[in-house]
């Protein structure tokens, strides 16, 4: 008899429980993990694993939190040192339509004696970059666009960075061009040295770079040849250096209103 009591207080305490709380319970018995989820992580969401060790190539190192060096770091991670690394080149097959936009682009080229124009691919995170030779950038910028395998209509921009670790390629310039015909996405990317920091601009093929060359001109010191207007978009005309280069100080840069200075970070404050 105390037994049936004991099952009938069981019972109620249990359909008392949240309704969450009982099927997550279910979930965990279910798959015999702790989380009760039947993937992990990395199975869910593979583009978002990290690059397998022995896969990416390094060049230098970044310290604190924005890889300055000489004019102090008030982010409080001053002591942060971490490896700046690329991954390595990708090998065929690249998997779904990224071998279909590979091997396209590879027959056009190969049919204009260009094979050389590409110097790598690289599959990361689920995203396919085309390194490009920068002499060749406006030939395969034409290719892309035209294409009818490939009909990448639109680029919507062009970044900068700027790796001063990485000798004779310090200067990047990146474009993330978009195929509305056969809804894909890509990015090319071409690199130039300090002492040569010349790439051919792209705005009579993709008039949308206009202002974006401009910018990354005015920001990074990338200098495209070919631009109709070539001219500062932020900084004045007369400003010197390039702000977004990891070379530029991070302050005491003069003011031009009122003859203010603004003091570099190490000055503004202290830390006890």
């Amino acid at each position: 008899m105390s037994d049936d009591k004991t099952d009938d207080k069981t019972d109620a305490n249990e359909s008392a429980r949240p309704a969450e709380e009982r099927n997550l319970e279910a979930a965990k018995d279910r798959t015999g993990t702790g989380s009760g989820v039947e993937q992990a992580a990395p199975d869910q969401s593979p583009e978002n694993v990290p690059a397998p060790t022995g896969e990416v190539r390094s060049v230098g190192e970044r310290r604190g939190m924005f890889g300055t060096s000489g004019t102090g770091d008030t982010s409080g991670y001053g002591g942060l040192v971490s490896a700046t690394v690329f991954p390595a080149p990708s090998q065929k097959p690249y998997g779904g339509w990224f071998d279909e936009v590979s091997d396209a682009l590879e027959a056009r080229l190969e049919a204009t004696d260009l094979m050389s124009a590409i110097e790598s691919v690289v599959v990361h995170r689920g995203e396919i970059t085309f390194h490009v030779r920068r002499e060749d950038l406006p030939f395969v910028g034409q290719m892309l666009r035209d294409d009818e395998a490939l009909r990448f209509e639109l680029c919507s921009g062009v970044s900068g960075v700027h790796y001063p670790d990485d000798t004779g390629r310090e200067l990047h310039a990146v474009y993330h061009l978009t195929s509305m015909t056969h809804n894909r996405r890509i990015r090319v990317e071409v690199t130039a040295p300090d002492s040569d920091p010349h790439i051919p601009s792209l705005v009579s093929i993709y008039p949308t770079l206009d202002w974006h060359e401009r910018e990354t001109f005015d920001m990074f010191g990338l200098i495209f040849d070919g631009h109709p207007a070539l001219t500062r978009v932020l900084m004045p005309d007369d400003w010197p250096g390039h702000p977004q280069r990891k070379d530029y100080p991070l302050g005491g840069i003069p003011v031009e209103y009122k003859g203010g200075s603004i003091p570099p970070p190490d000055q503004r404050r202290s830390y006890n």
